[in-house]
């Protein structure tokens, strides 16, 4: 099977680049896989290239490669078919539209996967019609503005099939009855652990990571390990994550850390390429989120045997953890019951390990050769489908595109007026 996947930009680093990788890597074993890039900012990924897998850009905007394409005049102008109310929006153009349309037009394979709504859109307006078009969602519906989610409800009915990495959102995409639509939960994956990395019992140490946004509530996990500090002063909290541009969420943390006299228990630590040797020196991680579209570091530190105390928020952690069983699920912002789930682990070194072992063990469904299998099932019961395959049947496709058209001419016309108005109103 040839699988081809469309991302953003696979040469940073990201979530659901990493998850791509991960799923790309896994399928190429049997299969024949490629990674298009639609824009390339540097010369090599910055997570590196998976193995057995092709993988190549579109536009090129390293200012190193002879065909640097940030000089194009196309490049300065508006993307139109990926769209606007997409966050990406701003770094699509003219220039992307064409090469995406081209690159879809002309690819011949038998899947065709979209990573992000923006391209999502694009697959679902421009991708040979040979192919089968699927869609991801690596973040959440309810994660979309009403704009976006006007764009998915008209365009993505000419997808084949959406994956979520969460049944909750599964059941939201559902709501919106979208015509004939597939639409299939499939979790993240997680490659495999080393056998003997890490512990239950490794060290006195807490862990926490992700990236330093005001959802992930460092702030209240840091006041409630204050709680855990007063009860257990040899213990130490480590929180690994990239800030924002700005860093003023890292100074508010710091700040914050001060001020409850805690710089000898908590530390803030820059992003990690590679996770597993610091939850390797812990015993217990810790997820104090308000929101999560899945919760890849909770699985990490599943399959390196830790326990993980989180907050039971929206989607992820309470599909990846058990209570009671492999971890603990704590009312969001909380930060009294999520310190005294800490204490509780804490305490009991015997529980402690018995959930470690049994975190472990639970997490192997999110292998990535398991979580391969699950895709694989779903292209393979696509293709089986044979011509005309796509359930809208021919005269309702056609129905639809033409709908879709007269969508795009509104859109434009109001453009055009809008512009107008302003020329009228500024002169």
């Amino acid at each position: 099977m040839r699988i081809s996947f469309l991302l953003h930009n696979a040469y940073t680093v990201g979530g659901t680049i990493r998850s791509t990788f991960n799923l790309a890597t896994a399928l190429a074993a049997h299969h024949e896989v490629e990674i298009v890039s639609a824009l390339r900012y540097r010369e090599t990924p910055a997570m590196g290239a998976p193995p057995g897998v092709r993988l190549t850009h579109l536009v090129d905007l390293w200012r190193g490669s002879p065909r640097y394409d940030g000089d194009d005049p196309r490049h300065a102008e508006p993307a139109r078919i990926f769209p606007r109310a997409d966050g990406r929006h701003r770094q699509y153009s003219r220039l992307t539209d064409e090469r995406i349309g081209r690159y879809l037009s002309e690819l011949e394979t038998d899947v065709i996967v979209g990573t992000r709504p923006g391209l999502n859109v694009h697959i679902a307006r421009q991708a040979h019609p040979a192919a089968i078009r699927v869609g991801q969602e690596h973040l959440t519906l309810s994660g979309h503005g009403l704009r976006m989610r006007h764009e998915i409800r008209h365009r993505y009915p000419l997808l084949d099939a959406l994956t979520t990495v969460t049944e909750t959102d599964a059941h939201a995409y559902r709501r919106l009855g979208l015509p004939d639509l597939r639409i299939r939960a499939i979790a993240n994956s997680v490659p495999t652990v080393a056998a003997g990395t890490g512990s239950a019992a490794a060290g006195k140490t807490v862990v926490a990571a992700g990236r330093l946004i005001p959802v992930k509530r460092y702030d209240l996990l840091i006041r409630a390990f204050a709680t855990v500090a007063a009860a257990h002063p040899d213990w130490r909290l480590r929180v690994f994550g990239r800030g924002d541009t700005t860093g003023d969420e890292k100074r508010a943390l710091t700040a914050l850390i001060d001020d409850l006299g805690l710089t000898a228990h908590v530390s803030l630590h820059d992003h990690v390429d590679t996770l597993t040797p610091e939850l390797a020196k812990a015993s217990i991680a810790v997820s104090a989120s308000d929101r999560e579209s899945f919760g890849m570091t909770i699985v990490e530190a599943m399959r390196c045997g830790l326990p993980v105390v989180a907050t039971d928020c929206p989607h992820g952690p309470r599909e990846i953890i058990t209570d009671g069983v492999d971890g603990r699920l704590v009312p969001v912002g909380d930060a009294e019951s999520l310190a005294a789930a800490l204490c509780d682990l804490i305490r009991d070194e015997p529980l402690r390990r018995r959930m470690g072992r049994a975190a472990r063990e639970n997490s192997a469904r999110f292998t990535p050769s398991h979580i391969a299998d699950q895709h694989l099932a779903l292209y393979e019961d696509l293709l089986r489908r044979g011509p005309g395959r796509r359930s809208l049947g021919p005269l309702r496709e056609s129905a639809h595109r033409a709908r879709t058209a007269v969508i795009d001419t509104a859109h434009a016309l109001r453009a055009t007026a809008r512009r107008s108005v302003k020329r009228r109103a500024f002169g």
